[in-house]
């Protein structure tokens, strides 16, 4: 999906993750990540941010929660927006600040008293139980915690597995109850995705729970409810800063667009965030009908991965389909023309849009690209601790 891209905006990565393996310095099933890519895209994105009066909340499971890489996006923008109790700690570990805690899933009972001790901005909660236990939380430590408001996706809108949150049409009663619940206030809303990107053409546009958003904030305001926030996750770039400014959002939530691989990337390479990550992995083996074998573990269901190229040959070959019942072992390649442009050891690099945190993949950082002077920070597994 991203190949192309990789290698025409960003050479210099592509040359390091080759040379990385074929040194025997990275394993198969590695990504190598651009340090200094990814704080050029969170310095260029904190800027148009600001201009436009925008907050942002940067979200690193992506990148697979890792430290290096958290400390370079938290130079430019402080806070993040963690998906789940797991990131919370990892970035508070990094040295992050706490924006939005529970982004797309609640942050489990048990673990509220020691996460809200962090003094997040606001946790997003997914109904009156979860608003209830976040108030038990916050009285035990002694004070009033912001919530945002998580709102159900429309129909067709949402993504399998994150299902939730509190209908449109049941605001005012989830309101009029939240109101009463000591520990919390309510100080926002949330939904996702509020912007999402054509899967053909790449373009991004507003989803209908961005227009649900901007209705729960009239609804909340109109009910005496002040300085309210709105923060509008999906596809947060700097193409799509302008449109979340007209729609009175008040924060973005960068995560793929840190290292240059949203849809809209892929579609247009000269979006001004540059491509981070390469995938790295090496031919495992041959099929007997030729069709060579690469070792897997980084494959990600909904990352199109599209082409493989070996850089011993130069041959790109097609990444074959995988079943859904496919085990990540290994991924096949297209066979190639000649037996000798694909054998065993061969490094093989590709890039694709990835959640680096569900896979058991291994993540290598190289800082000094820019300058020329590239060098392996360190590894590290896929959620971010050192090997």
């Amino acid at each position: 999906m991203f190949l192309d891209v990789v290698l025409r905006r960003n050479p210099a990565l592509a040359g390091a993750a080759t040379a990385l393996h074929r040194r025997g310095r990275i394993p198969p099933d590695t990504y190598v990540l651009d340090l200094d890519a990814v704080d050029a895209n969170a310095a260029l994105l904190a800027d148009r941010a600001e201009r436009l009066g925008l907050g942002l909340w940067f979200v690193v499971k992506q990148f697979g929660r890792n430290p290096a890489l958290i400390r370079a996006v938290a130079r430019h923008i402080p806070r993040y927006a963690a998906i789940d109790a797991a990131e919370a700690r990892a970035l508070d570990a990094a040295g992050a600040r706490p924006g939005n805690l529970g982004h797309l899933s609640q942050i489990p009972v048990r673990a509220l008293g020691g996460l809200l001790a962090l003094r997040p901005l606001a946790v997003t909660v997914f109904d009156l139980a979860g608003a209830r236990a976040v108030g038990r939380a916050a009285r035990r430590g002694g004070w009033t915690q912001d919530v945002l408001v998580r709102l159900e996706n429309g129909p067709g809108s949402g993504h399998p597995g994150q299902e939730g949150g509190v209908p449109l049409t049941a605001l005012t009663e989830f309101a009029e109850a939240a109101e009463r619940l000591p520990g919390v206030r309510i100080a926002g809303v949330t939904a996702f995705p509020c912007v999402r990107c054509d899967p053909v053409t790449g373009q991004p546009s507003a989803t209908p729970d961005l227009a649900a958003a901007q209705a729960a904030v009239a609804l909340l305001t109109a009910r005496g409810h002040e300085g309210l926030l709105l923060s509008a996750p999906g596809a947060t770039c700097a193409a799509v800063l302008p449109l979340l400014a007209a729609a009175g959002a008040t924060h973005g939530e960068p995560g793929h667009t840190l290292t240059g691989t949203t849809p809209l990337h892929a579609a247009d390479q000269d979006q001004p965030e540059r491509p981070a990550y390469v995938y790295v992995t090496e031919v495992a083996h041959t099929l007997a009908d030729g069709r060579p074998a690469l070792f897997g573990g980084g494959f990600y269901a909904r990352g199109r991965a599209r082409t493989a190229l070996l850089p011993r040959t130069g041959t790109r070959l097609p990444v074959l389909p995988a079943p859904p019942d496919h085990i990540d072992y290994y991924r096949l390649l297209a066979a190639p023309a000649r037996p000798r442009e694909a054998r065993t050891g061969d490094t093989a690099l590709l890039a694709f849009r990835t959640q680096i945190f569900v896979t058991r993949s291994t993540v290598a950082v190289v800082a000094g690209l820019s300058t020329g002077r590239g060098r392996l920070l360190g590894l590290y597994d896929s959620r971010g601790r050192p090997l």
